[in-house]
């Protein structure tokens, strides 16, 4: 499948500014795959405290924004989106690296592969990078809950 534009992001993930972290997904292959861009720029929130002497994404976000792109992957493999009935949860992330920093100006990478779905926990390996170089990687865990 081709990728999805901005417009298709905003009606599968329930995330938005400044916490929407996918601007566009490149490449998605059902069940299997995504690949999605985040452009970090100079006036995301954070950059402010973090720092102001050498704006840094913080690690956590890097992680965030994996986490959303394997959520896009869930969203698009069932053929759902939030708010439908069902929402996305960030469960757990294991072995998280981080490599380098991401600063604004970079285009950030997400890449992030299904490993398994069990008693309804999703497993992603997951990987970002900024033109080519590994930035960060992780396995992340997300579960499926209905919404109340």
């Amino acid at each position: 499948m081709s990728g999805l534009d901005i417009h298709q992001i905003l009606a599968k993930l329930p995330h938005r500014y400044p916490f929407l972290m996918v601007d566009r997904v490149l490449e998605v292959e059902v069940g299997q795959y995504v690949r999605a861009v985040k452009n970090v720029t100079i006036n995301e929130p954070y950059f402010v405290g973090h720092f102001p002497v050498r704006p840094v994404m913080p690690g956590v976000l890097i992680i965030e924004a994996l986490a959303q792109a394997a959520a896009m992957l869930a969203y698009v493999s069932t053929g759902g989106s939030a708010g439908d009935d069902k929402v996305v949860y960030l469960a757990g992330v294991d072995n998280a690296r981080f490599k380098r920093p991401v600063e604004p100006g970079d285009q950030l990478l997400l890449e992030a592969w299904l490993e398994r779905i069990k008693a309804g926990v999703h497993r992603y390996r997951t990987r970002a990078s900024v033109e080519g170089q590994l930035v960060a990687e992780a396995t992340i865990m997300c579960t499926e809950r209905k919404v109340r």
